[in-house]
């Protein structure tokens, strides 16, 4: 699994930036994404894939102490759909 400081290293090799601009740059873009899905907007990074936010429906649920039915409220969820590239660079 690829951690941020990963991420960082590979940018910084690859791009002459030291570690520490790479690190910033990499935690820029996760919270540009966070901050346009925090408004409800999409993100769209050509040949990686879209994040968007995707809002699901009130539902009911059981508490399993008690028995009890509850509702469960509408939660909002980030849902992230693989461009066509990254598609087939991983069925390669």
């Amino acid at each position: 699994m690829a951690s941020i400081a990963d991420i960082a290293a590979k940018l910084s090799e690859e791009h002459g930036l030291t570690k520490a601009q790479a690190k910033s740059a990499v935690e820029a873009v996760f919270r540009a994404v966070a901050e346009a899905a925090g408004a409800g907007e999409e993100t769209s990074i050509p040949g990686f894939g879209k994040f968007k936010v995707k809002e699901t429906a009130e539902r009911e649920g059981r508490n399993p102490a008690t028995g009890e039915t509850v509702t469960i409220a509408a939660p909002k969820k980030v849902t992230f759909t693989p461009a066509k590239a990254m598609k087939d660079a991983l069925n390669t």
